[in-house]
């Protein structure tokens, strides 16, 4: 019985680090996917770590220059002109506000401050952050501080491009509707709207195609692996318990026994050369209809190093429709997923005509394509030559078979050179190839030279 269908217990689910990415402005701290990806690829496992690399940088960066400005201040003061300690007042406050809101987005990090206590922060920091640019020592005039805030209004408004639970993940504003697609599985309660999502896969696929790389979406069972519930297996089967790897390291084992799911897995003959030698050519997910628990604990047998799927892992809770597959949560343009997958019926409709098999029937057409061939003394003489298994796979690589000669006729067929046919392709200057000329072409997927197959002269 596969696991994808049974489900199974819930096991550990380690947490997530936050999603985002944190620019700077001078005047302003955004919380953002906005951003492109820094590095090759801005699918899902990317977030996390620019959010924590970008708080770290920018927060250690601003910290000793306002202090130092500060400083700077308090020294100088005595000497300036009632101008110029107008002007640093106003930096001062400036960076008032910059400070609040650092110290806003440090709380927003803590992973156990709920969404509504955040959401209160964020509100209480920016009224203390207004108190101060308020107050009436400022050496601004009411008037220019109007304009200045008009303008940086029109000029930052939001187009909320997704959300953590009802909170927009650019301006931290309350979000009444719930809109977009959720992507659970990159973080627990994030949504992310059409066009954001539009955007993340244009600057993935320009990524990914100067990589040289395209997406593989991947199932578990019956896929990469096999698992059953201990309480299905038979007493013939008792034996394999003995037989187990250790999951202290499970890189070179293939047996896995998970008491805590109460569940034997089986990994593939050679799945992790597999997944080794497809991560250089694809962007890998797992796509399973098994739990979030269950897909965890497979991937960390798959890939315990996370070399290869990281946080793109993918169970039936994740999904947008119930008990179907679908690509509106893969962070990848539909024309460049390549899916693996043992049941066809799991995907949904937009993936029709989407299928491999179609896909490389296309490709073999090339092989051959634009050869006219006609076969000479290849099958028996009552035969209806269009159903031989040459005819027809010279047909299937791209090859156009006829039955007589004429003028566009580019190839004869034979195993003999003494033949009308074949004594007429060497008169003029066609190609006279052995048989085998077409079974080598149909094995390599490629056309072969012409002169490593020739038919040998009859002998005087």
């Amino acid at each position: 019985m596969s696991a994808e269908t049974a489900g199974s217990p819930v096991g550990d689910n380690p947490s997530l680090s936050p999603v985002g990415d944190i620019s700077f402005d001078g005047n302003s701290l955004q919380m953002s996917l906005m951003t492109d990806s820094p590095v090759h690829s801005s699918s899902s496992d990317d977030f996390a770590a620019f959010l924590d690399a970008e708080l770290d940088s920018k927060s250690s960066d601003s910290s000793p220059n306002e202090e130092g400005a500060k400083n700077e201040f308090d020294s100088d003061s005595s000497d300036s002109s009632l101008n110029e300690e107008a002007e640093n007042d106003s930096d001062s406050k400036s960076k008032r506000i910059k400070g609040s809101r650092v110290e806003t987005l440090e709380n927003v990090e803590d992973p156990k401050e709920s969404t509504s206590n955040i959401t209160h922060r964020i509100k209480r920091s920016r009224v203390e952050a207004w108190e101060n640019i308020e107050d009436p020592k400022g050496s601004m005039s009411n008037g220019s501080l109007e304009q200045n805030l008009v303008a940086s209004s029109s000029k930052e408004t939001c187009l909320h491009p997704g959300s953590f639970g009802d909170m927009c993940i650019l301006c931290g504003q309350k979000l009444n509707l719930e809109t977009g697609v959720t992507f659970g599985y990159i973080h627990k309660g994030l949504r992310l709207g059409n066009d954001e999502i539009m955007r993340l896969r244009k600057t993935d696929m320009k990524n990914l195609l100067r990589h040289k790389k395209l997406y593989l979406v991947l199932d578990l069972d019956h896929t990469l692996l096999n698992s059953t519930q201990l309480m299905h297996m038979t007493s013939e089967e008792e034996y394999l318990k003995s037989q187990i790897d250790s999951l202290q390291d499970v890189s070179n084992g293939s047996l896995f026994m998970l008491d805590f799911m109460h569940m034997m897995t089986k990994l593939r003959p050679f799945v992790r050369t597999f997944l080794k030698e497809a991560s250089q050519m694809f962007e890998m997910y797992i796509y399973t209809m098994g739990d979030r628990a269950y897909a965890l604990e497979m991937a960390k047998l798959l890939d315990p190093r996370r070399e290869y799927f990281n946080a793109r892992v993918i169970s039936r809770d994740d999904g947008t429709q119930r008990n179907q597959k679908g690509l509106d949560i893969v962070l990848g343009q539909e024309s460049a997923v390549l899916i693996l997958d043992d049941t066809e019926t799991e995907l949904v409709d937009n993936l029709d005509g989407r299928d491999v098999r179609e896909v490389l029937k296309t490709v073999r057409k090339d092989v051959l394509k634009g050869c006219k061939i006609v076969f000479s003394r290849v099958f028996p003489t009552q035969f209806q030559a269009d159903n031989h298994h040459l005819w027809k796979t010279a047909e299937q690589l791209g090859a156009t078979c006829f039955r007589e000669l004429d003028p566009s006729v580019t190839h004869v067929v034979s195993q003999e050179a003494g033949t009308e046919k074949s004594r007429w392709a060497l008169k003029n200057n066609k190609f006279l190839v052995h048989p085998r000329w077409i079974e080598a072409a149909n094995y390599l997927w490629q056309r072969q030279p012409e002169e490593n197959f020739r038919v040998n002269q009859p002998k005087n």
